[in-house]
């Protein structure tokens, strides 16, 4: 990452990062995250466009409901957030 993504953006990636694996839905991430929709997807568009999550369609959503857009970390996604978790390579070391 160029520059230190937004808190918003770090906790979404960071969230996404903890179960890279295991595809997951806007509702859901929001509310582990606090994000309102109007702040989330713009957000999980532009990570997917940076190639840093997968998105994808619900093959097989519950009779009676739509498909939900789904979105995964990716390689990419886990580096970046590992990098967010690390401290800054400037920071002095704190002394006792």
């Amino acid at each position: 990452m160029a520059r230190r993504p937004s808190p918003q953006t770090s906790a979404l990636l960071m969230a996404l990062a903890r179960r890279p694996s295991e595809w997951r839905y806007g509702y859901e991430l929001g509310k582990e995250v606090g994000l309102e929709a109007g702040t989330l997807y713009p957000i999980l568009k532009r990570l997917a466009d940076r190639g840093l999550l997968e998105a994808g369609w619900e093959s097989e959503p519950p009779a009676g409901r739509p498909p939900r857009h789904l979105y995964r970390v990716t390689a990419s996604g886990e580096r970046a957030a590992a990098e967010l978790m690390a401290p800054p390579a400037h920071a002095a070391p704190r002394l006792a």
